[in-house]
């Protein structure tokens, strides 16, 4: 991917935790930021004023990924900040804990649809825009997993794992359907990491009780995902597509 100077890199769930953590790296890794939020402006704009602080460049754009027309508005609002040559698909969205015959379908279309239509529609206009083969200059896509794609969430998540592992699916095959158009498409699974989604699910202290399972016995920090998610952006990750990247602390 070469190296735009007015290079825009497209952040969904920018305003808070891993999302938080990639926009203000990657705006200090050179990227203009354009972050998406839903609910908590007060939180997006700290991250703008963050950035703009350091000398860089960010919009916040409220919208819903489970919305197709704000994600247009997301894009347009990309559009105007520079040339889109990188996605970080990393908003998603967990309930609280259940099993599965306890799930309604509210929940399930809720979470597919955030999680994983939500994905696919950004990474769509990403490629509309970096393809050769729409006559762009190329660029990078980073879909965050779970390591629940890989052991599937039993007793309390199933559905949230099957998303995740629909991105893994999503992240393989778009690798290589879009290899040859100078777009590059992975994937990064954290482990447990110690943000606010678990508030979300009704367990604010659940990174640390897991603590326990985790071999080196913490939880990560968003910021620990921040590092790969970007250089998986980066030009020194060039030659990596359709990777997905776990970083565990060892789960």
């Amino acid at each position: 991917m070469p190296d735009f100077a007015d290079k825009v890199a497209v952040v969904t769930g920018g305003g808070r935790g891993i999302g938080r953590a990639v926009a203000l790296l990657a705006a200090r890794r050179g990227w203009r930021v354009c972050l998406s939020y839903v609910s908590d402006a007060g939180a997006a704009e700290a991250v703008v004023a963050a950035i703009a602080a350091e000398g860089g460049q960010a919009e916040a754009v409220r919208a819903d990924v489970g919305d197709e027309a704000d994600i247009g508005t997301l894009f347009a609002a990309a559009d105007r900040l520079g040339t889109v040559a990188g996605l970080v698909n990393n908003a998603g969205v967990v309930d609280v804990a259940a099993r599965l015959d306890a799930m309604e379908a509210p929940r399930l279309h809720r979470m597919m649809a955030t999680n994983v239509v939500g994905s696919l529609l950004c990474a769509r206009e990403a490629v509309r825009r970096m393809s050769t083969r729409h006559g762009g200059r190329g660029g990078g896509i980073v879909n965050l997993s779970s390591v629940a794609a890989r052991l599937g969430g039993a007793g309390q998540y199933v559905d949230y794992a099957a998303s995740k592992g629909a991105i893994d699916s999503f992240t393989r095959g778009l690798a290589r359907e879009v290899a040859e158009e100078g777009i590059r498409v992975n994937a990064v699974a954290p482990g447990i990491i110690d943000t606010e989604i678990h508030a979300s699910g009704g367990q604010p202290d659940r990174a640390r009780a897991l603590a326990p399972q985790i071999p080196m016995r913490r939880p990560g920090t968003a910021e620990e995902i921040a590092g790969p998610v970007v250089w998986l952006l980066s030009e020194e990750a060039a030659y990596t597509t359709g990777a997905i990247l776990e970083v565990t602390g060892g789960r």
